[in-house]
């Protein structure tokens, strides 16, 4: 009979074939589509590798996320399929809940609970959660890394090369190193439920004025590296408010709006996960944050670009705009990138720069900015290639996130006067003491410098 190591092995084995077979039949396709004109059913294709990685736990789903988000780093059928990745893989049964379970609190740890949920509330991509009942009543998610996950993720972050590489070679318009690298860093910490523990404290703090934003109670005699224990937060899926009154979408789209861009524009940090899945709803609107696995911290002369970039694009000034694409980290822009890249701004910006109530955009072919992102992609094939920063990624990720589920509730806001009351009294100088002050409060890390983060 196999051991435990001989099974982490054939299961890391097994995943890593699976993973390859799906890679290469993608990478076989498109190469034969592109270099001997044979055609392929792109639709039927696309969904039989949806359903081939939909199965395997882990951070795909995430990255077939990103990558919809890159323009056209995947033809369409690909990236949407890549979207419909969800974290819906069948949760790992109570014989391995008790074992990880008496693994993390010791044997007597179902002693610790008043009652404990045997089937999982959740199952996410890296592990699940079950409801539990604490002696003192109190209700708490519990939520349980799955077994041997930095080997999935080596393996995943090692077929995500095997794809960009693939990619690059069939098309060199978007550098993508710096897009791996980052996604690799970011996954990694999702690991540390010690760090995300920090990470939701840090939220707490940031959230402490916002009335309408609730952020779950950790507690700590029940955490450790591979099991998080937090307050229980009720509410209702947020996309199930598509059809409430328009009142109501625009109340729930405010506080979601300031649940992300208070913590982005008073600290310099984000929430790098915008799937609809992380917050729920209570009756009251209010928007209860569910996971802080994958926060970014940005140096604040990167928060300060964003705003110059909003300046500059009202007061169409080019160089004003050139200098905020570098201080993202763009480097050797020449003139046709910089208009495109402008282009790409524009559109980001857009919903801010119009002084009226209004939607943010619309999400032609299942997507939002996919005509402009397509536009974007050809004008880059003739300006030449870019890399794309790794602090861009997780930004450039929560714009588009968040603007899907905003158009999903078909919100009318004043985004523009919004904004700029966000905006209205930054100070870079001011952003960066406060920031060192309050990570260093909740022992987070710095974030890098523009060359680290290069």
């Amino acid at each position: 009979m196999a051991n435990d190591s001989e099974k982490k092995v054939g299961g890391a084995l097994a995943r890593y074939g699976k993973v390859s077979v799906a890679a290469a039949g993608l990478a076989a396709r498109l190469a034969g589509e592109r270099y001997l004109g044979i055609k392929i059913e792109r639709e039927e294709h696309a969904q039989a590798l949806l359903r081939a990685l939909g199965s395997l736990k882990g951070p795909l789903m995430k990255v077939g996320q990103i990558l919809a988000a890159i323009p056209e780093a995947l033809p369409s059928e690909y990236a949407r399929a890549f979207q419909e990745l969800q974290a819906n893989a069948p949760p790992m049964g109570w014989p391995f809940v008790r074992r990880r379970m008496n693994a993390e609190l010791g044997p007597g740890w179902e002693k610790k609970f008043k009652s404990f949920g045997r089937d999982a509330a959740a199952a996410a991509s890296l592990g699940q959660v079950h409801k539990a009942i604490l002696p003192d009543g109190r209700i708490v998610a519990c939520k349980l890394q799955y077994p041997d996950m930095p080997s999935v993720i080596r393996a995943d972050l090692n077929q995500l090369g095997v794809i960009f590489s693939i990619y690059e070679r069939y098309d060199k318009t978007i550098k993508t190193a710096f897009i791996r690298d980052e996604l690799a860093a970011r996954l990694y910490e999702e690991l540390d439920y010690i760090l995300e523990a920090r990470h939701c404290a840090l939220y707490g703090f940031m959230l402490k004025n916002e009335k309408n934003v609730i952020v779950p109670e950790i507690v700590p005699e029940l955490s450790t590296s591979r099991l998080l224990t937090g307050t229980w937060l009720e509410g209702r899926k947020i996309l199930s408010y598509t059809d409430a009154p328009a009142e109501q979408r625009n109340r729930i789209a405010l506080n979601l709006f300031r649940a992300w861009y208070v913590p982005l524009y008073h600290y310099g940090v984000i929430h790098g996960d915008p799937h609809p899945g992380n917050y729920t709803v209570t009756p009251e609107d209010r928007i209860n944050l569910l996971d802080f696995g994958c926060i970014r911290t940005f140096r604040p002369e990167f928060i300060g670009a964003v705003i110059e970039l909003y300046h500059a694009l009202m007061e169409d000034d080019p160089a004003r705009a050139v200098h905020a694409y570098e201080t993202w980290g763009f480097e050797n822009l020449n003139k046709a990138q910089i208009e495109t890249l402008t282009v790409w701004a524009r559109f980001l910006y857009a919903p801010v720069m119009d002084d009226k109530a209004r939607t943010i955009g619309e999400a032609r072919g299942g997507f939002y900015g996919k005509e402009t992102a397509q536009t974007v992609y050809r004008r880059l094939r003739e300006a030449g290639s870019i890399a794309v920063p790794r602090e861009f990624v997780f930004m450039d990720r929560a714009a588009l996130g968040l603007g899907s589920v905003f158009i999903h509730l078909k919100a009318e806001i004043n985004w523009h006067r919004l904004f700029n009351e966000m905006i209205g009294d930054f100070d870079e100088k001011a952003l960066r003491q406060r920031q060192a002050k309050t990570l260093k409060t909740f022992d987070i890390p710095l974030p890098e410098s523009r060359k680290a983060a290069a």
